[in-house]
């Protein structure tokens, strides 16, 4: 909180001043110029091959509005450098309502940044913003949309939302942000042609790397918005309908119990209801975002996956190895990924993928702990419920019992813990589980509902 207050004093304003739209022969760029007033400025950059975009037009105002909303996003990942109170918008013109959203998003977004900073605040005192750009230009495209964008993270979920979208007649198209070995290993799987993987490159400027080293705020913003805003844009230049997620009902869930600070906001069906809203009301491109998997839990997810071993050794969802393209083996990510395959795949399957038992590792104790709500606290990560994990274990338990098989060292710990007792009877909640909040289309809907 000292450092907090610190900055905000000795650097009080914030500007979103521009951005700038640079085209070769091969390539669209998005440049876009921030400034922390007397610090430093940031000019982060989003560039797409010209042969993924069948359309543009930097006059058409969808795009325009578009190219804007993600800067919008990305301003938060450099205001947060020093929490600036006062937050002025040059790039383009936004109504009070507009701004109210903007505030709205930033807050929920940020609540884990604030959490880890030890920083309190209230919504309305955190951020004072004031749009002081011009209007947007009034030419509007007319484009005739259909077919499908799925964006690639390279994990289980969008695997599993690639193959439930092979039902549909309707083209389909992939979308990466940064390519990677698992997102490009999960694309040829997949099926998808490389003329419809549209792959993006996203920049962040090193003048932001360089105040994290000397030790300006720092933590995590919601990256998921940036898919929001960025795939619906994308989704337009090519002429597709639909952009179809892959986040579900668990992201809904606390990461700190009893509190609003979710990890995973904006993959919750609250972002996913607001961002709906706010494009429909003022950017309208036509282009209708919405998660397939939205009315299932990680743990369905989890049970279908395991129908497709093709991604089985493809697949990645480890951060601290992203950059080898390896599972870590230590980390909460894998820990959970470990516990809600356990069910579905054996532990040859399980060793396969992992190159290791997980659950004979002590360091990982006090992750399990956490992931099954023994801690108040879940990791920072994008994991599931804590009930699912809970009915995970349980069930591995009761399997490896019914075998007459040893319990390792993670399992027998879970044991002597109180959620034991409380979900070793319980039936499985998730069987035929479905949850009714959801935006997805009735096209979409035979694929992921019974009946």
């Amino acid at each position: 909180m000292e450092k907090f207050l610190e900055f905000r004093e000795r650097y009080p304003l914030f500007r979103y001043n521009a951005y700038h739209i640079e085209e070769t022969n091969n390539t669209i760029t998005f440049r876009y110029d921030f400034e922390i007033v007397g610090l430093a400025q940031f000019h982060p950059t989003w560039t797409i091959d010209k042969q993924h975009v069948k359309y543009f037009d930097e006059n058409d105002e969808i795009i325009q509005k578009l190219i804007f909303s993600i800067g919008m996003v990305e301003l938060s990942s450099y205001w947060k450098i020093t929490c600036s109170p006062a937050v002025e918008i040059h790039a383009g013109a936004i109504d009070d309502t507009q701004l109210a959203w903007w505030k709205k998003q930033y807050f929920l977004g940020l609540q884990e940044f604030f959490y880890t900073n030890h920083i309190t605040v209230s919504i309305d005192d955190f951020m004072y913003i004031k749009a002081l750009g011009s209007s947007f230009a009034d030419t509007k495209g007319t484009r005739a949309l259909s077919g499908c964008m799925i964006p690639i993270g390279g994990g289980k979920d969008s695997a599993v939302t690639t193959e439930l979208c092979k039902q549909l007649d309707m083209k389909r198209c992939a979308y990466i942000i940064n390519t990677r070995k698992a997102t490009q290993d999960t694309v040829d799987i997949g099926g998808f042609d490389e003329k419809d993987v549209i792959k993006v490159k996203r920049t962040l400027d090193a003048n932001m790397l360089e105040c994290n080293k000397k030790g300006f705020l720092n933590g995590h913003t919601p990256f998921s918005a940036l898919v929001a805003f960025s795939s619906s844009l994308f989704a337009y230049m090519n002429d597709l309908r639909y952009v179809v997620l892959s986040n579900e009902d668990s992201a809904n869930e606390s990461t700190v119990a009893g509190t609003q600070i979710n990890h995973q906001y904006s993959k919750s069906f609250q972002f996913e209801q607001d961002f709906h809203e706010y494009e429909k009301a003022y950017i309208d491109s036509g282009v209708y975002y919405f998660s397939l998997l939205r009315g299932w839990s990680e743990f369905q997810i989890a049970e279908h996956f395991a129908k497709y071993p093709q991604y089985h050794e493809a697949f990645r969802s480890c951060n601290v190895g992203s950059k080898a393209d390896i599972w870590c083996g230590s980390c909460p990510k894998c820990l959970f990924v470990y516990f809600i395959l356990m069910p579905f795949l054996s532990d040859d399957e399980l060793h396969s993928v992992f190159r290791k038992n997980l659950l004979e590792d002590q360091a990982l104790i006090q992750t399990m702990e956490q992931l099954i709500g023994y801690q108040s606290e879940k990791p920072f990560e994008c994991v599931g419920s804590r009930s699912e994990v809970n009915t995970a274990i349980c069930m591995k338990i009761a399997a490896l019992e019914k075998e007459g098989k040893a319990l390792p060292l993670l399992l027998r710990r879970y044991q002597t813990l109180p959620q034991y007792e409380s979900y070793r009877n319980q039936k499985n909640p998730y069987a035929h589980y479905f949850n009714q909040e959801n935006l997805i289309p009735d096209i979409f809907l035979p694929l992921v509902k019974e009946g």
